[in-house]
């Protein structure tokens, strides 16, 4: 299980490392990871959170554009640059290049009920910090 923490909100997820075990490894050991986490301006109710040139080395696996609220995806860089992204809501992963496919690698499983609150923070107040640990 992870936990992540996106200003006073607090989520717990599950690892989905039989869908994504090179995603889920290779995302183990950036932990703990601080960054911020800011509105995706592309793909509808998520969050973004940017890795720039950062390569994994984990191509596409368990990869959708099309995530359910809660299934947070990681792109491995390509097209776009390397990101998380965290579906609060209706969501179709895309950059300013067009459809992206990101590895669905965790699911909320916790927290769920502050999705409403994480879209309003990024939203209104703007870049939050992240922090993604083991729980």
């Amino acid at each position: 299980m992870l936990r992540i923490k996106v200003g006073s909100l607090e989520f717990t997820a599950r690892r989905e490392e039989a869908a994504a075990p090179r995603t889920c490894k290779a995302f183990r050991g950036l932990l703990p990871l601080r960054n911020k986490i800011i509105q995706a301006r592309w793909s509808g109710e998520a969050g973004w959170v940017p890795l720039g040139g950062l390569d994994l080395g984990i191509g596409h696996e368990n990869h959708t554009s099309h995530p359910a609220p809660g299934d947070i995806l990681l792109y491995p860089g390509g097209i776009s640059e390397t990101e998380i992204l965290f579906p609060y809501g209706p969501t179709l992963f895309a950059s300013k290049a067009g459809q992206l496919a990101g590895n669905h690698f965790l699911t909320i499983v916790d927290g769920r009920e502050h999705f409403q609150e994480l879209g309003r923070l990024l939203l209104w107040e703007g870049a939050q910090d992240i922090l993604f640990e083991s729980a």
